[in-house]
C-alpha cells in the first residue's frame, strides 16, 4: 500500500487509540481521515438511553482530544444516513480507502454489508477488523461445522484455540488528510439535553468515561481487586464486580488487553501456588467468554433479539400488562429486594449483576411479562446497555436457551434477599421507608406483625406497597402458562403433519418492539474491497442449527436454599451447582443441559436478505 494512501477511519463502538487494528492500519498506510457518525433514525428502536449516551458524549470528547495531540482531526457528523455522510467524507478527502472495526449485532450487519457494497461499486477499498472479540463469530464451530448453542461448550472450545498475543501500539503522530466537510461539534450532537444535565452531573462523580480512564482502570482491577474477586462478587451492591463493561462496550478498552492481562496473573499465581487469585482469574475471564458469547450468538442465530432461540418459547402466553410493567421498572412490586434494584436502577443506570437477575426473573417469572420488555427497559437505563449481552441475559433468564434457566423454575426474592443482602444494608439504602424494620422481617414485610410494621413506620399499601402478586399465586399462573405452551405447540405440530395450513396463535408476534409501553425520561463491484480480516455474513449453513427444542421437564420451585450453596455474579459462572443456579443475565451453566433437537429457524425477511449473502473474498 502506497504510503501516500488516504484512508477515512470509521470509528463506531471503538472509541480508543491503543490495540485499534483499524486506526493502526490507517496510519501504518498513510494519512488518515477519523469521523464519527451519529445517526439517531439508522437507531431505532434501539436509540441509546440517557445515561448511555452521557457516557458516549464524554468519551467521544476523551477521543477528540487524543487524536488532536496525535495530530489529527477527529470530525463529528450528525445525519439521516449513514451512507451518504461516508460518502460525503470520501468525497472531501480525496479519500480511496475506509477502514473501521466489526460489530455484530443485526441492525450493524445489515447496515455495513450493503455499505461495504455500495462503496465497492464506487471503487472504493473497504477494509473490515476485528477490534471488539479475541475470537470471530465464524471461526468457532464445532466438529460438524454448526454453531455452539450451549456456553460452556463454545467457551472450552476458545480456550483450547491458539491464541497469539497480537496487540496493535497506538500510533506516535497521525498524517490528517486535507478536506472540509458539514460537521458539527459533540454538543450538536444532541447527545444530552438540557433538562438531563443536572442528573448527568451526577453520574461523573462515579464514572470516568475515556479510553484513557479505561485503561487505569484496568489495571486497578488487576492489581488490587482480582485476586480477591472470587470473594467480592458475591456481594450485591457496592463495587463488588470489575466496573469493566461500559467501557467494553464502548471500545475504550481491549478484550485482548483485558484478558492477556488477566492471563499473566493467573500464571505468575500458579507458579505462587495462590488457589484463590487462579480460582477468580477463572471466573472474571468466564466473564469475558459471556460478552464473547453474546456476540456469536447474536451473529449466528441473528433473530434472537425479537425471538427466543428454543421454538417451543414462541408459544408462550405472555401477560402483556402495562400496569404491572410499570410497577416493575418504578420498583413498586412489594418485594424488597426487586425494588431496591429498579430504584438504584433509575437512579444511577447501574445495578450489581446479581440484582439485573434477580429482577428480569422476576419479570418474567412472577409477572409474565414478555422478555423483551424488559430487555428493552434495560437498553433504556443501563449505563452499560449492550444490545448483544442484553439478548443473552433476557433470553437466559426467561428459559430461551437450552442451557439457560429451565423456564419452570421460580425463585422466592424473599429467600434471595436473606442470602446475597443478610442484614438488609442494600435493601435499607434503596428503599427509606423500610429503613427501620428490624433485619428478620426487612425481605419479606407482609409477613411482620403489625407492632413491628407500626414501630418501623411502614404502611403497606400506604407508604410501601404490598407484594403485587402472592408467590404461591404466581407459581400457579407460570405453571399454567407452561402447560398451554405445551398446548399451542402440541397443536401446531398437529396441523403441519395433518397438512393443514391452521396457524396456531404466537402471542409474542402482537407484542411487536414498537408496542413496549414507552417509558418518557425527561451486483458486486471487482474492486479489490476485501480481505482476509473482513467481517462475514452468517451464512445459511450456519442457520441449520435451527430453532432449538427444550425437552420437556417437571416444575421447579424453590423453596429454600441451602446454606452450602453460593451463588454466581452476573456475567460469571461458577463452580458449584448455586453459583450456576443464580448466574449472570448473561450467562449459561454447564449442569441444565437439555436435549435438543435440530430445526429450521424462523428469521425475519431482512435476516433472509444478509444469510443470503456473503462478502465477496472470504
Amino acid at each position: 500500500m502506497s504510503s501516500s494512501s488516504k484512508t477515512i477511519v470509521w470509528f463506531r463502538r471503538d472509541l480508543r487509540i491503543d490495540d485499534n487494528p483499524a486506526l493502526a492500519a490507517a496510519a501504518r498506510d498513510g494519512s488518515v481521515f477519523p469521523v464519527y457518525i451519529w445517526c439517531p433514525k439508522e437507531e431505532e428502536q434501539f436509540y441509546p438511553g440517557r445515561v448511555s449516551r452521557w457516557w458516549l458524549k464524554q468519551s467521544l470528547a476523551h477521543l477528540e482530544q487524543s487524536l488532536k495531540s496525535l495530530g489529527a482531526e477527529f470530525v463529528l457528523i450528525k445525519t439521516h444516513s449513514t451512507l451518504s455522510a461516508l460518502l460525503d467524507c470520501i468525497k472531501a478527502a480525496g479519500a480511496t480507502k475506509l477502514v473501521f472495526n466489526h460489530l455484530y449485532d443485526p441492525v450493524s450487519l445489515v447496515r455495513d454489508h450493503n455499505i461495504k457494497e455500495k462503496l465497492a461499486e464506487a471503487g472504493i477499498s473497504v477494509r473490515s477488523y476485528n477490534g471488539d472479540l479475541l475470537y470471530e463469530p465464524w471461526e468457532i464451530y464445532d466438529e460438524k461445522g454448526q454453531a455452539f448453542t450451549t456456553f460452556d461448550a463454545y467457551w472450552d472450545k476458545c480456550l483450547n484455540m491458539q491464541m497469539e498475543p497480537i496487540s496493535f501500539l497506538p500510533p506516535w503522530r497521525l498524517v490528517q488528510v486535507a478536506g472540509t466537510v458539514e460537521r458539527c461539534s459533540i454538543e450538536d450532537l444532541g447527545l444530552e439535553n438540557e433538562t438531563e444535565k443536572a442528573s448527568n452531573a451526577l453520574l461523573g462523580r462515579a464514572w470516568s468515561p475515556g479510553w484513557g480512564s479505561a485503561d487505569k482502570a484496568i489495571t486497578e482491577f488487576v492489581e488490587h481487586n482480582l485476586c480477591a474477586y472470587s470473594r467480592s462478587r458475591l456481594k450485591v451492591g457496592g463495587n463488588s464486580t470489575s466496573l469493566l463493561s461500559p467501557y467494553l462496550h464502548f471500545g475504550e478498552l481491549s478484550v485482548r488487553k483485558v484478558f492477556q492481562s488477566a492471563r499473566m496473573k493467573q500464571i505468575l499465581w500458579r507458579r505462587e501456588q495462590n488457589s484463590q487469585g487462579e480460582e477468580s482469574v477463572t471466573l472474571f475471564l468466564k466473564a469475558v467468554g459471556l460478552r464473547e458469547y453474546s456476540r456469536y450468538l447474536t451473529f449466528n442465530f441473528p433473530f434472537t433479539h425479537e425471538r427466543p432461540l428454543l421454538s417451543n418459547l414462541k408459544y408462550f402466553p405472555w401477560n402483556a400488562d402495562v400496569n404491572r410493567f410499570k410497577a416493575w421498572r418504578q420498583g413498586r412490586t412489594g418485594y424488597p429486594l426487586v425494588d431496591a434494584g429498579m430504584r438504584e436502577l433509575w437512579a444511577t443506570g447501574w445495578i450489581h449483576n446479581r440484582i439485573r437477575v434477580i429482577v428480569s426473573s422476576f419479570a418474567v417469572k412472577f409477572l409474565l411479562l414478555p422478555w423483551r420488555w424488559g430487555m428493552k427497559y434495560f437498553w433504556d437505563t443501563l449505563l452499560d446497555a449492550d444490545l448483544e449481552c442484553d439478548i443473552l441475559g433476557w433470553q437466559y433468564i426467561s428459559g430461551s436457551l437450552p442451557d439457560g434457566h429451565e423456564l419452570e423454575r421460580l425463585d422466592s426474592p424473599q429467600i434471595q434477599g436473606s442470602k446475597f443482602d443478610p442484614e438488609g444494608e442494600y435493601v435499607r439504602q434503596w428503599l427509606p421507608e423500610l429503613a427501620r424494620m428490624p433485619t428478620e422481617w426487612i425481605h419479606h414485610p407482609w409477613d411482620a406483625p403489625h407492632t413491628v410494621l407500626k414501630a418501623a413506620g411502614v404502611e403497606l399499601g400506604l407508604n410501601y406497597p404490598k407484594p403485587i402478586i402472592d408467590i404461591d399465586i404466581a407459581r400457579e399462573h407460570l405453571r399454567e402458562a407452561i402447560f398451554k405452551m405445551w398446548e399451542m405447540e402440541a397443536a401446531a405440530k398437529a396441523a403441519t403433519s395433518d397438512g393443514m395450513n391452521e396457524e396456531v396463535f404466537d402471542n409474542s408476534i402482537g407484542i411487536e418492539t414498537s408496542a413496549i409501553p414507552k417509558v418518557i425520561l425527561k451486483e458486486n463491484s471487482s474492486c479489490p474491497t476485501y480481505s482476509s480480516n473482513d467481517q462475514r455474513v452468517p451464512s445459511f449453513q450456519n442457520g441449520n442449527n435451527g430453532s432449538l427444542h427444550r425437552k420437556r421437564a417437571k416444575c421447579v420451585e424453590e423453596e429454600r436454599l441451602p446454606a452450602d450453596k453460593s451463588n454466581n455474579h452476573n456475567k460469571q459462572t461458577g463452580t458449584s451447582r448455586g453459583e450456576e443456579d443464580l448466574c449472570s443475565t448473561a450467562e449459561s451453566s454447564a449442569s441444565k443441559r437439555q436435549s435438543i433437537s435440530r430445526m429450521s429457524i424462523l428469521c425475519s425477511p431482512v435476516l433472509f436478505f444478509v444469510r443470503w449473502q456473503a462478502y465477496a473474498g472470504v
